[in-house]
């Protein structure tokens, strides 16, 4: 998931704050949902204890989630919504494990051997037993980017076969916005590491080594750690040797900069010289990449786990609300010797949001068109379960009105403002304006949009299969005192508990901004749900096309 970007301090224990809005078409009392703030927090102590082990997929804790998630769904009145009334829907992944790593670098008489973890971060997506290279030659090849759209080519031509790249995080403009050839500061997919590990595989590269920089990257080296040296996971592909690269990896930026002055070159500059189009692959002559490690390929099933409340009058059509329910499950461990990733923040925040958006509806009148929540499995190992349903859905997209996606929630208290994630992109920002506003809030466009969050969670899957789909948080200043404990709070987990051990339940923390944030996204559902309207993508967006190509089977 994307790093979190406001949350800090005091929870009111236990209280219970309600929607103050009503929708359209509908009686006050009918629209009033009661969200509980002390059931809130007893979702995610639930779903962040140790007995769920850091709700790594396909491991005994999966099970313990799909148990729990499926009984509070049914206590909401929801029935299953995955295929053949099951609660679930299965997603088939290969899953790799690496294991007895050793890694190198080396230049004339110099060799420095890499520890995993500590230098370099070294997975595999591409099925198999055993990873072998050796003396590997190396080249830069800035962002490692081919837009044709952009007229853009990184590689021009380079024979990248039998070779390891070494690539920067991010995009060309992230460093100097103001040559706006990828759409200035904001990261677009081609900044993201999946982009850039997709993009070798397909032109047979022998492995990928990206240099991590915290700023582009938007996270430290520990979260790079920590989410690769874990197994990972990928989505059974028919020619997986067409699209994967053998090694997958990243290097710390200090290793990188050393490397490149050994070979006669200068990090710095060649990174501004990425920026250009007129760019081309620099070799780090004489420098040689060298890996062995074993791999254990198998295969797993996952889940979705699927809810519907079907609609009374256009059943057909469905407003979606979705959130992860993975986390990295269990690792190495930490300077405590904790080795939980407890993932409490993310996304037990977002899994318990669902379910209490599920028990506002259920006790509500039933809507007219039907509502869907879906718990995704694998979003931190690349949006896996999303994409798995997006490329297989239980309700057709061409009829899925919308969607509202939560990942990460505010746990710190009431906000001045409510942040959109991707704002410009579709029509449903003027609703959520509106319900901000309602709400005596502002809005905030996008505060961090060179992390590229509009494309690092499970909205994405969908948004560019063409559905409209929200992502919208707390932003701003906190407006209940005591401000500083709060958002020194809020940044201490940025800092120290993002994909850390550290993420774990808390009994103080404050309600009042995610039950706000629910609010939101509550009414305007709800008023979708009850209304005939379709929201489309605004002019520009590279999703609208793609929705304007199912028009004739929307009615109006």
């Amino acid at each position: 998931m994307r790093l979190v970007s406001s949350i800090a301090a005091l929870l009111l224990s236990g209280a219970t704050l309600s929607a103050c809005a009503t929708t359209a078409g509908e009686g006050a009392s009918a629209v009033t949902p009661a969200f509980d703030a002390a059931r809130i927090s007893e979702d995610i102590r639930v779903l962040s204890d140790d007995s769920f082990e850091g709700r790594g997929i396909a491991t005994p804790a999966e099970a313990k989630v799909i148990d729990y998630l499926s009984r509070q769904y049914a206590a909401a009145g929801f029935e299953p919504g995955g295929p053949n009334g099951q609660w679930t829907q299965d997603v088939i992944l290969n899953r790799f494990t690496q294991s007895d790593i050793s890694a190198s670098l080396k230049l004339g008489d110099w060799t420095l051997p890499m520890t995993q973890g500590r230098e370099v971060a070294i997975s595999t997506r591409l099925p198999g037993s055993h990873v072998s290279l050796k003396d590997a030659p190396l080249v830069f090849v800035g962002y490692g980017v081919k837009a044709p759209e952009r007229n853009w080519d990184d590689f021009k031509g380079l024979d990248v076969r039998g070779k390891i790249l070494v690539v920067l995080v991010n995009d060309p403009d992230f460093e100097e916005p103001e040559l706006d050839t990828f759409g200035g500061r904001a990261m677009t997919y081609y900044g993201r590491w999946t982009y850039k590990y997709e993009e070798a595989g397909r032109l047979g590269a022998a492995g990928v080594l990206i240099v991590h920089e915290t700023a582009p990257a938007s996270y430290g080296w520990a979260t790079v750690a920590n989410s690769w040296g874990v197994p990972q996971f990928d989505i059974v592909r028919q020619n997986a040797a067409a699209e994967r690269a053998p090694m997958e990896a990243w290097i710390q930026r200090d290793v990188a900069v050393d490397l490149f002055r050994r070979a006669g070159l200068d990090f710095e500059a060649l990174k501004r010289q990425a920026r250009s189009r007129d760019f081309r692959p620099v070799a780090l002559t004489g420098a040689t990449f060298s890996t062995e490690f074993d791999v254990k390929t198998d295969r797993i099933t996952t889940h979705n786990v699927v809810a519907r409340l079907p609609g009374t009058t256009h059943p057909d059509e469905t407003i979606l609300y979705t959130g992860h329910w993975d986390h990295i499950g269990m690792g190495e461990p930490d300077a405590s010797g904790d080795r939980i990733f407890n993932g409490a923040v993310d996304n037990a925040t977002g899994t318990a949001g669902l379910l209490e958006l599920a028990r506002a509806y259920g006790a509500a009148p039933r809507t007219e068109r039907s509502i869907v929540m879906i718990s995704f499995t694998g979003e931190e190992s690349g949006l896996l379960g999303s994409e798995y349903y997006a490329a297989n859905p239980a309700y057709p997209l061409e009829k899925t009105v919308a969607g509202f996606n939560i990942d990460a929630m505010n746990v710190y208290g009431r906000t001045a403002d409510l942040g959109i994630i991707g704002y410009g992109q579709s029509e449903l920002d003027e609703r959520l304006t509106a319900a901000a506003q309602a709400q005596g809030r502002g809005v905030t466009p996008d505060q961090n949009p060179g992390a590229g969050s509009y494309y690092r969670s499970d909205h994405f899957p969908l948004a560019k299969r063409g559905v409209p789909m929200a992502y919208a948080d707390s932003a701003g200043d906190f407006v209940d005192e005591p401000i500083a404990p709060r958002k020194a709070r809020a940044e201490e987990y940025g800092r120290n508990r993002y994909h850390q051990a550290a993420d774990e339940w808390e009994p103080d923390w404050d309600y009042r901004g995610m039950i706000q944030d629910l609010d939101v996204i509550y009414g305007i559902g709800r008023e979708l749900a009850n209304s005939r309207d379709w929201p489309g993508w605004k002019p520009g967006s590279e999703f609208g096309p793609v929705r304007a190509r199912s028009a004739t089977q929307r009615q109006p």
